[in-house]
């Protein structure tokens, strides 16, 4: 599993479910396993990650499964968006940061641990606290080409 651990996982087995019905965090909605729950309304929950990056990691999820940004309702996807943007400022200030990472990964190759769409928001008091992404040197050419396809495809 290695140590991008999400969440709740670290309180159960590595071969249980991490997505749909019987995943994990659809067990914390229907309070079937322990969470710190911090907001909630008619569409979404927010609790403390237990494998904080820092004090007050927050995730947002949908109460209903669904596994990324690839497969969510637009309308699913909105609130949970509604919700990150309701509860940041407390997130933030509850610890006393200056601002917030807000993160979402999508795919085991992009991180993703547990597969119901979820969102981070991780207080930050320094920006020492993290890295930036590395960078790439910038292509005008292959820039262009990529931006055609992308294009193409939306």
């Amino acid at each position: 599993m290695g140590s991008l651990l999400c969440s709740y996982l670290i309180l159960y087995t590595e071969d249980m479910e991490t997505d749909g019905e019987n995943g994990i965090f659809m067990k914390i909605v229907r309070r079937e396993a322990p969470a710190e729950i911090v907001y909630e309304d008619d569409e979404t929950l927010a609790f403390l990650n237990n494998s904080p990056n820092a004090p007050g990691h927050t995730l947002v999820i949908p109460k209903k499964p669904a596994r990324n940004v690839f497969d969510v309702d637009e309308a699913t996807w909105l609130a949970v968006m509604r919700t990150v943007r309701k509860i940041a400022p407390a997130v933030r200030d509850a610890v006393g940061a200056k601002g917030v990472h807000i993160n979402s990964n999508h795919e085991s190759e992009a991180g993703q641990v547990v597969f119901h769409v979820h969102v981070h928001i991780i207080p930050r008091k320094d920006r020492s606290e993290f890295e930036f992404w590395g960078s790439e040197e910038f292509d005008p050419v292959e820039a262009k080409e990529i931006a055609e396809r992308i294009r193409k495809l939306v």
